[in-house]
């Protein structure tokens, strides 16, 4: 009786000793992956390490940050900029009670990176082709040990392979690859759209920024880049005097443009617009051909650039050549916050952000 009480005994003792081996085992392993993660390149051209599944990822610029957002909300790590009370019904709880770190944006917006350094993300993203600001990030980040990142969407075009990318590094591909191909889409019926319009016939437009209107872009801005890609033609033809833009013309040099359209970002200026005996001058005021650009929950258009010019430039396209790319702007804008904010619109809610009665 001793001798089989023995004989159990040291069996138990050979399967918790199996059970613990193999627990081990698969513990390794776990670091192991963990550990070695996944292998990109930094934005000082090093091979890092990101973690298999990251959770914690910071975007040091405003487009970064709204393109981490459209992969994944749950991801970041912190914002630029606080969230707007316009912006709350269209954003998730959750980020709005994210802490504000900062980032490099518009002209003097600076990170805080002790803030950074306590919420310790596991990854940065940037979006920058300013060399002045690159070389400006790459000192700030340069001691911090966090793998730093950059995806690259100076134009929209840039967009389909930035979501891939990043869908590769966060491992979010299938997410991504769903938002990449919107963008591949999107920028394809514009090409369509741009070359079936003759040079003659393309719409002119004027793009009117600041309080006075008085201030545009050139024509190759990237700023103003969806009046080409919409198959308009920016009748501000200049070279640009630096990346930030908002070029001051005068009236008397916007009355020899005299536009078929005018695009208008601040919500002050078209409000009165149409009721000014100067501008009434100009025959896009007259003909109502003045259209104030949406901006929920980001602008449309520009300031910043952001995935939403994706549904901007339809928006656009649809303005200038209503015979040429005829598109139910409602449906349209419904079916664009689903996909790419996971927000479900009522009909209203959409035809109000689209200024329709």
């Amino acid at each position: 009786m001793i001798m089989l009480h023995i004989v159990k005994h040291k069996a138990e003792s050979r399967h918790i000793k199996y059970f613990l081996v193999i627990f081990f085992a698969f513990a390794v392993m776990a670091i192991s992956t963990q550990l070695q993660g996944r292998e990109t390149t930094d934005i000082f051209g090093k091979k890092v390490l990101v973690p298999d599944n990251p959770r914690k990822v910071y975007g040091a610029t405003i487009p970064a940050t709204y393109m981490l957002y459209a992969v994944d909300p749950l991801m970041l790590a912190g914002l630029n900029v606080p969230i707007r009370e316009r912006e709350n019904k269209y954003i998730q709880k959750r980020m709005q009670e994210l802490p504000v770190l900062g980032g490099w944006f518009g002209q003097g917006g600076l990170p805080n990176l002790e803030m950074i350094l306590k919420v310790n993300p596991e990854i940065i993203v940037i979006s920058v082709h300013n060399p002045l600001m690159n070389d400006k990030i790459k000192r700030a980040f340069k001691t911090m040990p966090i793998p730093v990142l950059k995806i690259d969407i100076d134009s929209l075009s840039d967009y389909p392979e930035a979501f891939v990318r990043l869908g590769r590094v966060l491992n979010r591909e299938a997410r991504a690859q769903a938002l990449a191909g919107y963008a591949r889409t999107t920028l394809s019926e514009m090409i369509t759209l741009s070359e079936s319009i003759p040079a003659e016939k393309k719409v002119s437009v004027y793009y009117a920024e600041g309080l006075d209107g008085l201030s545009t872009e050139c024509n190759l801005s990237e700023h103003a880049e969806l009046i080409n890609l919409a198959g308009g033609r920016n009748v501000h033809e200049c070279r640009s005097r630096d990346a930030y833009g908002m070029e001051k013309i005068s009236f008397e040099k916007l009355m020899l443009y005299d536009p078929d359209v005018i695009l208008v970002m601040e919500n002050l200026f078209y409000d009165r617009v149409f009721s000014d005996p100067l501008w009434r001058r100009l025959r896009a005021v007259r003909n109502k051909k003045v259209y104030l650009i949406p901006g929920q929950p980001f602008n449309w258009f520009d300031r910043p650039p952001s995935f939403m010019r994706l549904l901007g430039v339809k928006w656009l396209a649809n303005l200038l050549y209503p015979k040429h790319y005829s598109i139910n702007m409602v449906k349209e804008t419904k079916m664009f916050f689903k996909l790419f904010l996971g927000v479900e619109l009522k009909q209203q809610e959409a035809r109000n952000i689209l200024q329709q009665p």
